[in-house]
This record gives C-alpha cells, sequence and structure tokens, in this order.
C-alpha cells in the first residue's frame, strides 16, 4: 500500500466539524498530490456515495468512500479528529476518518489491498494504534503494513483507545446467551452439535462500493464465528468480483447469512436453508447476534423463502411496490424478450414474400430442395427460418413472464406452459396465462420448508418436476380451451372488423403508440399488433392493424425533427441537435426518438403526438395498408400493401404533430426560449437544456 498512502496524506489534527468538512479536508491533500483532477467532482462522488448509506461504523470509525472519474490512482487518506465527527455511527461520532478514492476502472489488485485495510479496522489493536501515533509517518507506516501496532505508551491515549473500542465490542459482548441459546436449541433438537460437529455458516456480504464495509462485514463475522464455536465461511461480493463458495462448502452449511446492501448474486445457490438476511453494517455491528439467529431457526426448522432468490423484477424495481405495478413488470418482462423473435422472424417471413410472393408459404422443405442459383429456394429459406423463429414467440413469452416472477426456475414450466398453449391453438392469450401460471406455481412451491435430504435437488429436480406437471395439467385440463375459445373469437371479431369500426381501433392504437414512446402503453399496442402476424398465415385484418401500429410509431420522433427544422428558433440547441438524429430514429420505427422533446416538455409534445399518432393509425386502417413485417419503418416499405397511400398517412400524421408543437411552444413566454446562440438564461437554462439528452 505504500503509493496508495504516505505522510502528506495523513492529518492527525483534523479539525473539521462535519463529515462534508473532513472529506474536503482530506480530498484537498489528494488534489495536492495529484491524486484528483477535480476536487468538486469528486467530493459530489463523495456525497452521493454517502446519499447510499451512512459510512460511519461503531468504534468511532468513518469510511467516506468511493469510485470516481476524477481519480487518477488508488489512494488513501487519513485523519485523526480529537472532537470526532458524526458520520452516522450509532454510537457516536468518529475520531479515526478514512477516505478511500478508488479510480472508476481500479483494478483488481489495488482493491484487494483496500479490502485488506477495511479487515484492518475490525482489529483493536490496529485501531488503538493508530489513535496513539505521534506523527503522520508513524500512522502512515501502520495504515500500510510497514509497522507492527503497539500497544499505546500513555494513559491517556491508552483511555481513548478503550472507549473507542468500546462501541465496537459493545454488540459482540451483549450476545453469547443469544448464541449459546441457538447452540442448546440445535443440540437439544438433534442438530449438528449432537453430530459431534461444529455449526456450519456460510455467508454473503456486499455493499454498495465494494470497496469497504464488504470486507470489514466479512472480517466482523468471521471473528464472530470463532469466538461462537462454529464454522463460518464467507463469500465477499466486492468491486473486485468474488470467488464462489464452493458448492460442497454450500451443501454441508446449516445455516446461511447475507450482509448486504446490494442484491447477492447467484443467490439461488443458497436455497432451502435457515437464513438471516440483513443490511451489511448489521454484519460489521453484530455478527453474534446474527449468528445465534440463525442457529435458532436452524433449530426451529425454519428454512426456505428467506432464501429465495430475489426475482428480476425485484432487483430493477422498488421497495413497497403494488401488486399491479409487478404483474405489469411481469408482463413486460416476457414482452421484452419476444419482440427480437419477433423481428428477426416476422423480417425473414416479409423478405421470403417479397421475393418468392405469398405462395412461398407451400414451398418444400429447403431440407429436401433448396437450388443455390433459384431465388424461390432462397426466398424459401428465409420463409422457414423466419417461421421456426416465430414458433418460439408464445413460449418464450411465457417463460420469461414466468422468469420475471421466479427467475431462473420459473423457465422450465414457464416454457413447457407456452409451448402447450402454441399446441392447442391458445396464442398469444395462452402465453400470458400460462407465463403467470408457471411463474405463481414456483413461487408457491418456493415457500414450502424443504427437508434438508431435499435441498440439494430442488432446482434441479424437484421444482421443475412439479411446476412443469402442474402447470401442463392446468392447460391441458382446465385452462386451455376457454383460453382457445377467447383467442379465436378475438380473432374472428379482428377479421369481422371494417369502415369506421377499423378506423376507430387505428385512432385507439396510434394514441397508445405515442402515449409514452416506447413506455409500456405503447408495448401494449404493438404486443397486440405483432401477436396477430405472428402465424404462418396472418389474417388482413392482422396486417392492417400492424401497419397502422408502425406508421403511428415513425409519427413522434420525424415530427419533432421537423418542428426542430422548421421552427428552430422554439428549441434549444441540444433539441435541435436531437432532431437531426430523430429523423434517422423516426424513419427506422424508433419512438423513443421523440423521449428527449417530450421528457424537457411533456405537456405540450405529448398531447401533440398522440393526436398526430391517431390521425396517422386511423388514416392506415381507411387506406387499408397491410404489412408483414413487425418493424423496419421505411425500410420495408416494399413489403407494404398500399404504400404510397400509406406513406401518406404517416406524412399528415407528422405534419398535424408538428404544427400542434409549433402552435404551443410559440404560445410560451419568450422569456423561456432560448436563442439560437447559446443560453442567454444562464447556467440552469444550460443546465435543463441538456436535461432531455440525459433521459
Amino acid at each position: 500500500m505504500s503509493d496508495m498512502i504516505t505522510a502528506d496524506l495523513v492529518d492527525l489534527d483534523l479539525s473539521a466539524g462535519t463529515k462534508e468538512a473532513a472529506a474536503r479536508a482530506l480530498a484537498e491533500r489528494m488534489v495536492t498530490l495529484g491524486r484528483v483532477t477535480d476536487l468538486e467532482g469528486f467530493l459530489a462522488d463523495v456525497a452521493a456515495r454517502e446519499a447510499q448509506m451512512p459510512t460511519g461504523l461503531d468504534g468511532g470509525i468513518g469510511i467516506p468512500h468511493c469510485r470516481s472519474a476524477h481519480v487518477t490512482e488508488p489512494t488513501l487518506a487519513f485523519g485523526r479528529s480529537a472532537a470526532g465527527i458524526d458520520f452516522g455511527a450509532s454510537d457516536g461520532p468518529a475520531d479515526l476518518v478514512f477516505l478511500i478514492a478508488a479510480p472508476a476502472g481500479a483494478d483488481d489488485a489495488h482493491l484487494t489491498i483496500l479490502s485488506s485495510l477495511a479487515r484492518q479496522l475490525m482489529n483493536s489493536e490496529f485501531t488503538d494504534a493508530l489513535r496513539s501515533a505521534g506523527d503522520a509517518a508513524t500512522a502512515a507506516a501502520l495504515i500500510r503494513g510497514d509497522e507492527t501496532p503497539a500497544p499505546a505508551k500513555d494513559e491517556a491515549a491508552a483511555a481513548g483507545a478503550t472507549a473507542g473500542a468500546e462501541g465496537a465490542s459493545q454488540d459482540t459482548a451483549a450476545v453469547p446467551a443469544a448464541a449459546s441459546a441457538g447452540t442448546a436449541a440445535a443440540t437439544a433438537d438433534g442438530g449438528p452439535e449432537a453430530d459431534g460437529r461444529p455449526f456450519r455458516i456460510v455467508a454473503v456480504t456486499s455493499c454498495p462500493t465494494g470497496i469497504a464495509h464488504t470486507y470489514m462485514a466479512a472480517e466482523s463475522l468471521e471473528n464472530a464465528g470463532r469466538e461462537a464455536g462454529v464454522e463460518l465461511v464467507v463469500e465477499t461480493q466486492g468491486s473486485a468480483g468474488f470467488t464462489r463458495l464452493a458448492p460442497e462448502v454450500i451443501a454441508a452449511a446449516d445455516g446461511v447469512i447475507f450482509a448486504h446492501d446490494v442484491p447477492v448474486r447467484e443467490k439461488e445457490r443458497f436455497a432451502g436453508k435457515p437464513t438471516v438476511d440483513v443490511g451489511v453494517k448489521a454484519g460489521i455491528n453484530r455478527p453474534a447476534d446474527l449468528i445465534g439467529e440463525v442457529r435458532a431457526k436452524a433449530a426451529r426448522g425454519e428454512a426456505t423463502s428467506g432464501s429465495a432468490p430475489a426475482t428480476p423484477v425485484e432487483r430493477a424495481g422498488e421497495a413497497g411496490e403494488g401488486y399491479g405495478t409487478k404483474l405489469r413488470k411481469w408482463l413486460m418482462s416476457g414482452v421484452s424478450y419476444m419482440v427480437p423473435f419477433v423481428a428477426a422472424g416476422g423480417l425473414l417471413i416479409a423478405l421470403g414474400f417479397a421475393i418468392g410472393g405469398y405462395e412461398i408459404k407451400s414451398a418444400p422443405s429447403v431440407l429436401n430442395h433448396f437450388v443455390w442459383t433459384q431465388s424461390d429456394s432462397w426466398a424459401a429459406l428465409m420463409f422457414q427460418i423466419g417461421a421456426v423463429a416465430f414458433g418460439f414467440l408464445v413460449p418464450v413469452l411465457a417463460g420469461y413472464i414466468a422468469y420475471g416472477m421466479a427467475d431462473r426456475p420459473g423457465l422450465v414450466p414457464g416454457f413447457v406452459g407456452g409451448m402447450i398453449a402454441s399446441t392447442i391453438n391458445a396464442g398469444f392469450l395462452g402465453g400470458l396465462v400460462a407465463g403467470l401460471l408457471a411463474g405463481g406455481v414456483v413461487m408457491a412451491i418456493q415457500k414450502i420448508n424443504i427437508p434438508a435430504v431435499l435441498r440439494g435437488i430442488m432446482p434441479v429436480v424437484v421444482i421443475p418436476l412439479v411446476s412443469s406437471a402442474v402447470v401442463g395439467f392446468l392447460m391441458f385440463v382446465v385452462v386451455g380451451k376457454p383460453i382457445a375459445s377467447a383467442q379465436k373469437g378475438m380473432t374472428d371479431w379482428l377479421n369481422g372488423l371494417s369502415g369506421s369500426n377499423a378506423i376507430l381501433l387505428g385512432a385507439l392504437l396510434g394514441l397508445m403508440m405515442c402515449f409514452d414512446l416506447g413506455g409500456p402503453v405503447n408495448k401494449v399496442a404493438y404486443t397486440f399488433a405483432t401477436a396477430g402476424i405472428a402465424v404462418a398465415s396472418p389474417s388482413d385484418s392482422a396486417m392492417k392493424i400492424m401497419a397502422a401500429v408502425m406508421a403511428a410509431g415513425m409519427v413522434p420522433p420525424l415530427a419533432m425533427a421537423l418542428a426542430t427544422t422548421v421552427r428552430g428558433k422554439l428549441f434549444t440547441e441540444t433539441e435541435r441537435e436531437n432532431g437531426k438524429a430523430a429523423w434517422v430514429l423516426g424513419a427506422s420505427f424508433i419512438s423513443e426518438g421523440a423521449i428527449p422533446f417530450a421528457a424537457a416538455d411533456p405537456l405540450r409534445v405529448i398531447p401533440s403526438a398522440m393526436v398526430g399518432g391517431a390521425v396517422t393509425g386511423s388514416l392506415s386502417m381507411a387506406f387499408g395498408a397491410t404489412l408483414r413485417a413487425p418493424h423496419g419503418g421505411i425500410f420495408v416499405v416494399p413489403l407494404i400493401g398500399n404504400p404510397f397511400l400509406y406513406l401518406i398517412a404517416i406524412a399528415v400524421g407528422v405534419c398535424v404533430t408538428t404544427a400542434l408543437v409549433v402552435l404551443l411552444k410559440g404560445l410560451r413566454k419568450p422569456a423561456q426560449q432560448t436563442p439560437a446562440g447559446g443560453s442567454a438564461a444562464g447556467p440552469a437554462a444550460a443546465k435543463e437544456a441538456k436535461q432531455p439528452v440525459a433521459a
């Protein structure tokens, strides 16, 4: 650690009164040595990390730290405060402050050294020596490991060390009774101690930055494990990556402790065992409590849901989300995985039709008949590959809905249920139901208390077997026929649409496509359209719906591009640059190209886009335009039925949206406009102008 901390980075008389002032005082030393290039930018990163979780630790320690692009090399600064500084620890202010600065791309070797320091902070001899160090060089040598900690020499320093260490030991001193109770219960219940071996625990520690708390919690748990007489092995999931615990170690464990503030990676490895799940600070401050809790859970036979993995939806969501929000995310999880199959399969089928005509669907298999020099053979090849890709749509939809609900254990029953939905012609609706059923069944199984002898085979044998059997039974015997009938009824209704009904449907789909520009409502309309053409021989009505949806989705970005061209003074310089890109995005059917404009001015842009989209959707349906491809924008115009009228529908919608946006923006007060030459409103306006780019 010699290149990380020197005497110049040590302040033994830190006079700062707040954690912000302390970080600034130590960071200024880093700037002086060229370790930090932008003081304010670096301090902003430190503050952002502090906002995630206070960095104060019991025992009088503060460890503000962050990764930052303003750091040139991994650096550590140390300050000692006589008055103490509040870093949010439960036992009071910190007198030892370590500011850890890691570059955005810090290498594993340096991060490993920093993790070693974090572990040393759990050693009272180390912290005592720092409190009694007489000069900066000695303190730096202690931190680097060049000097062995020695007992404090004078009584005052010894008293300070005792006071500082008192908080660190307070939690561990109070819990032997809990640990002993867990031991007694486990022994009385025929647990591991009764077999003559110690209780075995595996633990995982992690924190948002993965530099300090991760390793301090690991050290604290290991020390407490030794004191309690248990075998405790920790997997640290820090910034330098992590080395997985051996499967046999996990299998032999009697309990699990998760001390983390970010999701545990590969959490399903620990499923089916008694689990204590807490924040990383609990692992640092009260490790013996956690050991006692997990032993008590093992004695009571509690093993399951606590160790079930966080699902993809839970990992991406916020705490306390309602059931409706989760349901929407589960469905969108399936749709997002399905869309690439739709795009690939649909475009290949459309190209097959374009080259070989609609009779190409009756061509023999290219496996038996393929002539390299014949265009019909190539057309048949594209059509048949696309048809295979389309065959995955419903299984993928169902499988990944279940995945969003129950993580990887949901994939097998989800795919099985989706394939059954395809087999019985339950279609898109069947896939939705199969995915929800599969996820629900797996979630129910994961809540059952499982005997220890079965835990190892649960994710590989028991869950796939039971869940697939249950979902298969429900799809074949209970809900399959009603769903297939509903799917047929919807298809017949679409085939019967004509006149004003078709125009109204086109307007509704156009409104949905332009409401949230690639968001959930947009995806519902797009999925509705693609589900209709996701067959080898789609109906004419389904192809009209697909054409209307794609046309409406092209309107918002094209309209914003046109508006920035004809009335550039109404837009900021950044928006005018975004307008240039919006031409290409809109032409490619990427509605998200209008998001920067909607984010900056939603009350004017979104209603205008919805009106234009509704006009385009209704005109496309009225003109009878059809589309066999699910994506592509103007690049698939040759595959569109009535292409000239189709382009007119898009042009009319673009002009309507452009006119409304220009009109509404022109009604604003001039003071809110940004001159073409720059931002006359000063830094605040400039910052606002840049915001849409981030959106």
